[in-house]
């Protein structure tokens, strides 16, 4: 909340109905402060505890809104790298992934692995639903900010390991000013989850931040004499 403190010709009046509360500035100054009202939610259910689901439908069949993949259309024919240490990581959106390294000298990659192949099916199958745990990052956080889109790349290198083939699960979120990759980790032997920031997906409601809704208090200050009336009197004057 805002603190405004109005100047001698323009002081804040209350209604009948409005909440109001003495403070005292850092000078020993009292200020009767009028708190702002605030219409209380006509649900008492939060909109991100609705069915993501539904959301989704609803609101683009309402407004029409492109869907998640075709604001990632703009990404085809591009390839992102990102180097970690020894390691560097290259996705080629709805191509595939490589983890590699480069010798600085011959500028040739002299170690590679595949980490997936883009699968169509795999991620059609996985988004069918798109259930919370296919739109969050975290399925116990139900922030606008955790929410991606994810894209599954199946088939690549055999995982020494596992003897099964190493897959990676590409995950799209709503983030300025530009696409890139901003993370990857490996979250079991041979099976990984890559990050791309995607300014495009925050045209999207569902993976817009929620922003906080400021009030502002307005404050007169009282006369240096005032005192403020103990509860028992109040109690009295009613």
């Amino acid at each position: 909340m805002f603190m405004q403190q109005p100047n001698d010709h323009s002081l804040a009046f209350n209604d009948d109905d409005q909440e109001s509360i003495v403070i005292p500035n850092k000078n020993g100054e009292n200020y009767l402060c009028f708190l702002p009202k605030v219409e209380k939610a006509k649900s008492e259910k939060p909109i991100t505890q609705l069915n993501i689901s539904s959301m989704i439908v609803e609101t683009e069949e309402r407004v029409k809104l492109k869907t998640p993949d075709e604001l990632l259309e703009v990404l085809k024919g591009s390839c992102f790298v990102r180097q970690e240490g020894w390691w560097s990581y290259e996705l080629c959106y709805q191509n595939k992934i490589r983890q590699f390294h480069v010798e600085d000298e011959k500028e040739k990659a002299v170690q590679e692995f595949i980490l997936g192949v883009y699968d169509e099916e795999a991620t059609a199958a996985f988004n069918q639903n798109l259930s919370d745990i296919s739109t969050l990052k975290d399925h116990h956080s139900k922030d606008a900010s955790q929410r991606y889109h994810a894209h599954q790349y199946t088939n690549g290198t055999i995982c020494d390991l596992t003897n099964e083939p190493r897959e990676t699960e590409v995950r799209f979120v709503c983030s300025e000013p530009r696409a890139m990759i901003s993370s990857i980790i490996e979250l079991s032997t041979c099976k990984y989850a890559l990050t791309v920031q995607s300014p495009m997906l925050c045209k999207h409601p569902l993976f817009q931040e929620e922003r906080p809704v400021w009030h502002t208090i307005n404050c007169n200050l009282l006369p240096k004499d005032y005192k403020q009336a103990k509860p028992d009197e109040v109690e009295t004057r009613r």
